[in-house]
């Protein structure tokens, strides 16, 4: 009889045990299988753990309806959870409406099933904070999820977390419907200038200060508040964290870029699924920047802008910086419409090396391989192995090398922009010279581009050491090559309407065909 309550306690034992919550699925030995099949020397990318103790956000007050804010409620159960040494923050299912909220060492926020958070569009509930945006130091509004300095930190589960961009995002009458057009003028208000809609006139006063791209030359301290709504955060922003998980859920609707992970070290994303309307202005999916020790698999992405982006800061304050994003790999992912599917640059100063991209599928990106800088950036590319990656319906090339970028997406500029800057006189060689070399791209294929491959280096710095290996492309366009020192084909099979599979401009240099 004793045996028998014996043997019952350690079956009752064993199910309450199975019985407890998975939070995350992602595993040390799932990461470290991952880390092998790197091409160069991946270091251990930590996995986090957390303690057993859960905090529920409705027992801190959320409201569950989205009527109320829930912002304290769950700031309140992250600093509970952090202050008690860590666990499980738990968001159940439900609508919630809330501010921006910051997470802490040791916690794991998880999203249920049927869990959706929506940040507020109040722009009074995001403070100005002194931060970097597109390469360089500026003020931006406060991230609706941020993280600043923690360790051991997740978002995991089955939740959807949506950023309101609609209502930070200037908007171009040009890509919308008649009656979308309309119907975001009746909902939104603002203004229209240009037949671009702004949410108020400080955002389009700030518009005119912008003299490289859309970070603000702020010269009066006045303006800064004038200009707040144009100072659109970004959805999530980690800086300076360690052992970081982003799994499972959503994040849509960003009013800037959707993930940024800066200067962080031990990184996984993984099964995330990364939304933006694909007319979003600077929609990203994720700008990796400056972080080492990366791993991003099984994400699907559907953006308005770059989608899987490796950068490392702009011009001066990036080299100043000078902290490289290194050690990636991305694998088993899927983007849909962005402007590129795996990019590199422009704001690469820092320097980005030792990336590694497998197994990808993009579908009717504008490029499907993109790197692209121009002068003034200086830093080196270096170390890029992409293999078994699948490109199809894209309306530009499906790999593209553009060192002449202008800052606008493939496709949006002119002949003649692009003409000039090429014809400019071509400056000696110095530390703001980009650098690319040592791209290795295999068994990947290309069906219906535009044009399969176009590289267009620097006449003083060209594009080194490319090598294409069992490659097979078809589209309108074949390849089109320019200021290449040192370009290696093997195995490549281009079948373009206009016949002409490679073309190799004269300044291309040191061609080996196999």
């Amino acid at each position: 009889m004793r045996k028998l309550a014996l043997s019952l306690a350690i079956l009752c034992a064993t199910m309450v045990v199975y019985a407890r919550p998975s939070y995350q699925n992602m595993t040390q030995k799932e990461a470290n299988a991952l880390c092998k099949t790197a091409e160069f020397k991946m270091p251990k990318v930590t996995v986090p753990s957390f303690g057993k103790k859960t905090y529920n956000v409705l027992d801190y007050g959320a409201d569950p309806t989205g009527i109320e804010l829930s912002t304290k409620a769950i700031q309140d159960a992250i600093d509970r959870c952090n202050a008690n040494g860590g666990g499980t923050v738990i968001i159940p299912a439900g609508m919630y409406l809330t501010g921006p909220i910051t997470l802490r060492s040791n916690v794991q926020l998880y999203t249920e099933q049927n869990s959706f958070i929506s940040f507020s569009h109040d722009l009074s509930l995001y403070e100005m904070y002194d931060t970097w945006f597109e390469g360089i130091p500026t003020k931006r509004c406060t991230s609706p999820i941020s993280a600043f300095l923690q360790t051991n930190i997740a978002i995991t589960g089955h939740g959807v977390f949506n950023g309101n961009g609609d209502w930070w995002r200037p908007l171009k009458k040009s890509k919308m419907t008649e009656n979308q057009w309309k119907k975001h003028l009746k909902e939104k208000g603002g203004i229209v200038v240009n037949d671009i809609w702004y949410p108020d006139s400080g955002s389009v006063y700030a518009q005119t200060l912008c003299e490289d791209q859309n970070v603000p030359v702020v010269t009066d301290p006045e303006d800064w508040n004038r200009i707040k709504s144009f100072l659109r955060p970004v959805m999530l922003h980690f800086v300076g964290c360690q052992n970081v998980l982003l799994e499972g859920v959503t994040f849509e609707n960003s009013p800037a870029w959707n993930l940024h992970p800066m200067l962080c070290e031990n990184v996984i994303l993984s099964d995330l699924n990364v939304r933006n309307p694909w007319y979003s202005q600077n929609g990203d999916g994720v700008d990796v920047e400056s972080c080492k020790n990366v791993l991003i698999q099984r994400c699907q992405f559907d953006v308005g802008d770059d989608a899987i982006c490796m950068k490392s800061g702009k011009n001066k304050p990036g080299r100043d910086r000078g902290v490289p994003t290194e050690n990636v790999v991305v694998d088993q992912c899927v983007v849909y419409h962005g402007h590129g599917g795996f990019v590199v640059g422009s704001e690469m100063s820092g320097g980005i090396k030792n990336v590694q991209v497998t197994n990808n599928l993009y579908i009717g990106t504008d490029v499907g391989l993109r790197f692209k800088s121009t002068r003034g950036r200086g830093g080196i590319v270096e170390n890029i192995y992409i293999k078994n990656v699948m490109m199809c319906n894209i309306p530009n090339e499906a790999l593209l090398f553009d060192l002449f970028y202008g800052g606008k997406g493939a496709g949006e500029e002119t002949e003649e922009e692009l003409a000039a800057r090429m014809n400019a006189d071509a400056p000696a060689v110095s530390e703001e010279t980009p650098q690319f070399r040592n791209i290795y791209i295999t068994d990947c294929t290309a069906f219906n581009v535009k044009r399969c491959m176009y590289f267009n280096g620097l006449p003083e710095m060209k594009i080194q050491n490319v090598n294409l290996k069992n490659i097979q492309m078809q589209g309108n366009e074949g390849a089109l090559i320019r200021q290449t020192d040192g370009l290696h084909i093997e195995n490549v099979h281009i079948k373009s309407v206009d016949g002409n599979a490679f073309l190799l401009a004269p300044t291309v240099s040191n061609v080996t065909w196999k």
